[in-house]
């Protein structure tokens, strides 16, 4: 499910980018990094739909998300075929990458443009997944991710590093959630190796190496399952944890330095006047 999809990137997120309690630190970065990362993780755990014309990312900004939508499926061959393979992980990386290396020098120093837009749509599209803002709605969503997107360009421009670490945790965690039910994921695609007819009717494994080629550790049944339900309660609750006290922590280091930024502004103007 996307909510599902979405809260599990934002943990995954959590855990390898955070170095507090119960997280791995494999990838260490400050509370601002753990923030803005965690939603854009929660969005890049969105794009392997992208395959689907009527999924969250594709309604993300009609009609042009749309018509990439059809675009994306019609190249890799549907839904659930070449965006959810490891040669699908490494095109989004890959485009990560690139829109890291877009960046326009300003008066303010160099921003990195592509970075920003890519992290702003992908905070747009999980916010939609996650109903952030269920009554507002569209306009909600893209105003907040532009203030998240906005928050790492002018307080960390630095950080932009961690996107395609952010677009691979979030693709690998949504290929993983769709590999463990029971639809499976063709990991090789565009080569596709069928099982013999005699293992596919052994039990367990044709569950696995599936008759299609797609591979499958089906532990949550279906997708949408009351197991999945279940899994995902504690996912989304450590995510949670994790977002809250990264925001904790962002506020108490920017808000001292925006209200010294505005008592200066204002000093500056009653000066001038």
């Amino acid at each position: 499910m996307g909510g599902h999809h979405a809260a599990s990137g934002a943990a995954a997120w959590v855990a390898i980018a955070s170095t507090g309690p119960y997280t791995l630190g494999w990838y260490p970065l400050d509370a601002t990094g753990i923030l803005i990362g965690g939603m854009a993780t929660a969005g890049t755990a969105l794009v392997c739909d992208w395959d689907h014309r009527h999924s969250t990312v594709a309604n993300s900004l009609p009609p042009l998300s749309n018509v990439i939508a059809r675009g994306i499926e019609t190249a890799s061959g549907g839904h659930r075929q070449g965006t959810h393979s490891i040669l699908g992980a490494a095109f989004f990386v890959v485009l990560a990458m690139l829109a890291g290396q877009i960046q326009v020098q300003t008066s303010w120093g160099l921003l990195s443009v592509g970075a920003g837009l890519l992290c702003m749509f992908m905070i747009n599209i999980a916010a939609k997944a996650l109903k952030l803002f269920p009554k507002s709605g569209f306009i909600s969503n893209w105003i907040f991710a532009l203030v998240m997107a906005g928050l790492v360009t002018w307080f960390a421009p630095h950080q932009w590093t961690w996107l395609p670490v952010s677009m691979l945790t979030g693709v690998v965690v949504h290929i993983v959630g769709d590999m463990i039910t029971t639809g499976g994921v063709p990991l090789l695609w565009p080569i596709v190796i069928k099982p013999p007819r005699f293992l596919r009717k052994l039990p367990v494994l044709n569950d696995v190496w599936k008759a299609n080629g797609a591979f499958s550790l089906p532990l949550l049944g279906r997708a949408g399952s009351r197991r999945e339900w279940l899994v995902l309660i504690p996912v989304s609750a450590y995510a949670m944890v994790g977002m809250c006290v990264a925001a904790w922590a962002v506020a108490r280091a920017t808000l001292p330095a925006a209200a010294a930024l505005g008592k200066t502004a204002v000093s500056r103007f009653l000066g001038a006047g």
